[in-house]
């Protein structure tokens, strides 16, 4: 099994998945942004952490218990960073900026950090060029870090493109699991900013048609789970429920899991469990029900 993962949601889920099933893990690098000399990848690391049982499970990113002195200290010197970068997650954004100046692809450093950490599972960049999410707004264009960290989601949100990914290509790697496995699920992440940066690299929409593909709503009702899927949703003219959430992916799916609370809206291709994941026996619960759609289709 393929898994295409943004943040929060989806490692939310690999927590319960791992436990039972093998998988590779496709990730967005569209958030990435170079800060104080170092690239974060915001969601390969939150894959990362998750996989190796780490991350910091109240906030869903960076590693649990750590503290903030260097980025306090730089702050007081006068430089205050755009994101807030933890001490122990720091030294996950030196590493791999290392092996990046040191000639590595980010193909080769996310398997150097994945396996310093202790990671068994393969965990990929979606490509290994560099692609911003850049929101579009009246102030003007935003990557999605300053829109997100800095203007805490405020802005009003007229569209998003993903600048540089017309030469962004699908890493060899990642070709060689297209074609092997015929299982693909779309995590619970945020449909337009965190799975249509992978689907938008090179021909990976029609290199996933015809296979079984499961994504599973993040949206319940009218509300996003988390974060600001439902003002991008909107701004690129979907509606926001998990009917949107089928019309964003199309005829890609086989299935569209969405949570017992809509399961008025249960049909040939959507089907209805409960999503929230409150702790690793719900993450388990959620995976075993995909795990056994998959032997429907």
């Amino acid at each position: 099994m393929i898994v295409l993962s943004g943040g929060t949601g989806t490692p939310k889920l690999l927590m319960g998945l791992k436990e039972i099933a093998d998988f590779s893990v496709v990730v967005n690098t569209a958030e990435d942004i170079w800060i104080s000399g170092n690239k974060i990848c915001p969601d390969i690391d939150s894959v990362i952490y998750a996989l190796a049982g780490i991350i910091d499970e109240e906030k869903w990113w960076g590693i649990r218990g750590d503290t903030f002195r260097t980025s306090e200290m730089l702050k007081n010197l006068g430089f205050e960073e755009l994101m807030k970068v933890g001490d122990l997650d720091r030294a996950t954004h030196i590493l791999r900026s290392e092996l990046l100046r040191n000639g590595l692809s980010l193909v080769q450093a996310t398997k150097a950090v994945a396996r310093a950490y202790g990671v068994s599972h393969e965990v990929f960049p979606m490509c290994n060029e560099d692609v911003a999410t850049t929101i579009v707004t009246p102030r003007g264009e935003m990557h999605f870090q300053e829109f997100w960290v800095k203007e805490k989601g405020l802005p009003e949100v007229l569209d998003i493109y993903f600048r540089g990914i017309e030469r962004a290509r699908i890493p060899e790697e990642v070709r060689k699991l297209l074609k092997d496995d015929d299982e693909i699920l779309i995590g619970p992440s945020n449909p337009i900013t965190s799975i249509l940066p992978i689907l938008s690299v090179e021909d990976f929409r029609n290199r996933i048609r015809g296979k079984k593909v499961i994504a599973v709503s993040p949206i319940i009702g009218d509300s996003p789970v988390s974060g600001p899927a439902g003002k991008f949703m909107k701004a690129k003219g979907y509606e926001v429920s998990p009917l949107g959430v089928l019309r964003v992916y199309g005829d890609l799916i086989s299935a569209l899991v969405v949570d017992e609370r809509d399961s008025g809206l249960v049909s040939e291709k959507i089907f209805a469990t409960k999503t929230i994941m409150r702790d690793k026996d719900d993450a388990i619960r959620l995976s075993e029900y995909i795990l056994k759609l998959f032997d429907r289709l």
